[in-house]
């Protein structure tokens, strides 16, 4: 039955997506927020679904069936207060895609502190490439970013796969469980395990039960390819009821990468699978942590019955995700990346990826904390280690400070003064038209700009490339008529 469905908090990623996914299914949706910026807005946008910006009472004037609140939404949110009042049907995000389109599916999750999105995506890509030759493998799925391969975050297909991201964040304010306990998988993919999001997890031990809760939920006749480089991870593991293939580095791994080597912007390597040669692999980005992702991805889909053809294929043709590592610009010469940065080991691979691919390019880190792990003191000392890999860096100020208390609130000044301590030029600037006010007149022909935030950091995407070019323009224009 149709019904009108009704996001609060729409623009958010996985959010937005399954508004999409949900037209697709044929209902009316449409939905919220405080504000909306790329990618999701356009993509609501081409899906032709109507977004009220601000929230407002007066957006529910007309009752919806059910209303999906997302979880950024708190009490004291006008629309939620009025939803409640009115007994208005009201669900979860995590329980809408459980109910809707996982529980007649075979479910493939994909969890982990890092590098989550772009294993995902690589999967899902994986499988479509498959699907040329045995249509079967065609996905569903729905990712945490816009996967260049599909221009797209989601896909709602008849066939029996669905492959998603398992976000460990909670759920909602009615239910402060973690995301992925809604979507029971058949077999998953763990990555990474450490201390993240500060603001809803008190320590690292609370993080890892989430993720044992996870791959409790994974029955015996399932598998679970696991990361063979972080003890955290084989804590995770240790009591899995089904069967787990470690992946990495290691000499003793079922899934083993040897021979990682960087070819301009390919890496290229060769994976193992239980001591005999599997493939020859190369991946159009940088970095090893990217090379261990597409590893994961591969190890999932061999073992699903995916050919190593298309596995080979898959990864040569992979065009990554948006926000990672992505190229917005290049003006007079420099280029500028965005990357989606909400933990300093992220960015520390982040810029070790750019350092490897890029060796002799001047590398300038430009930050916004943002993320609720980053805007917090507890990973000061992390974070610069992690930026020290520049050879310039410009910080912004702590987004909304003011929600953080000063005792656990970041302070940018001592991650300047460390990096300063270790001779990395190092700055504090107040908001983005500060940071591109004091760059311009520095940056040179050949240098790399990586923007790092996990927000819209006040246009600086666009004013950055803007004023090189304006600038270069004016000093053209001086020297013709002096």
């Amino acid at each position: 039955m149709r019904k009108h469905i009704y996001l609060i908090g729409i623009c958010g990623t996985a959010m937005a997506s399954l508004a999409g996914m949900l037209t697709q299914l044929g209902h009316e949706v449409t939905g919220s927020d405080a504000a909306a910026y790329p990618p999701m807005s356009d993509l609501l946008r081409e899906l032709g679904i109507t977004v009220h910006e601000p929230y407002a009472e007066r957006n529910l004037d007309r009752r919806p069936d059910l209303v999906i609140v997302g979880n950024a939404i708190s009490r004291g949110n006008v629309e939620l207060e009025r939803v409640m009042d009115e007994r208005i049907p009201f669900t979860s995000m995590a329980s809408v895609l459980h109910d809707e389109f996982l529980a007649s599916r075979e479910s493939l999750v994909v969890a982990g502190t890092h590098g989550k999105t772009t294993t995902t995506s690589m999967l899902a890509w994986i499988y479509e490439t498959a699907s040329r030759r045995e249509p079967k493998f065609a996905p569903s799925f729905l990712i945490g970013g816009v996967a260049e391969n599909f221009g797209t975050s989601f896909m709602v297909r008849p066939t029996r796969t669905f492959i998603l991201e398992g976000d460990e964040y909670d759920t909602a304010f009615f239910d402060k469980g973690p995301k992925f306990l809604h979507y029971f998988p058949d077999a998953a993919i763990l990555t990474h395990v450490e201390f993240d999001h500060a603001d809803i997890y008190s320590d690292l031990e609370a993080v890892k039960t989430a993720f044992k809760r996870f791959i409790n939920l994974v029955p015996r006749r399932g598998r679970v390819v696991a990361y063979d480089g972080s003890e955290n991870v084989s804590e995770c593991v240790a009591r899995a009821f089904c069967a787990v293939e470690r992946y990495g580095l290691r000499e003793d791994s079922y899934w083993r990468v040897s021979d990682l080597r960087h070819d301009g912007p390919i890496t290229r390597w060769t994976l193992w699978r239980g001591g005999e040669r599997f493939a020859e692999l190369a991946l159009p980005m940088a970095g090893e942590h990217n090379a261990l992702n597409a590893t994961a991805a591969a190890a999932l889909a061999s073992g699903q019955g995916v050919a190593v053809e298309a596995i080979v294929e898959a990864l040569a043709s992979f065009h990554s995700v948006k926000r990672r590592l992505e190229v917005k610009a290049v003006a007079e010469g420099v280029t500028i990346i965005d990357d989606f940065a909400h933990h300093p080991t992220a960015i520390r691979e982040t810029l070790r990826a750019l350092r490897e691919s890029r060796p002799e390019q001047r590398l300038i880190a430009v930050l916004e904390p943002r993320s609720n792990t980053l805007r917090r003191n507890v990973f000061e000392g992390a974070l610069i280690d992690s930026l020290a890999l520049a050879d310039r860096v410009a910080i912004a100020g702590v987004f909304k400070s003011e929600n953080i208390p000063v005792a656990e609130r970041l302070d940018p000044t001592h991650v300047v003064d460390g990096l300063r301590n270790r001779g990395i030029p190092a700055e504090v600037y107040q908001d983005a038209d500060a940071i591109v006010g004091a760059l311009t007149p520095e940056l040179r022909n050949g240098d790399v700009v990586v923007i790092l935030s996990n927000g819209g950091f006040g246009g600086i995407y666009q004013k950055l490339p803007q004023a090189i070019t304006k600038a270069a323009v004016a000093a053209r224009v001086a020297v013709q008529f002096s």
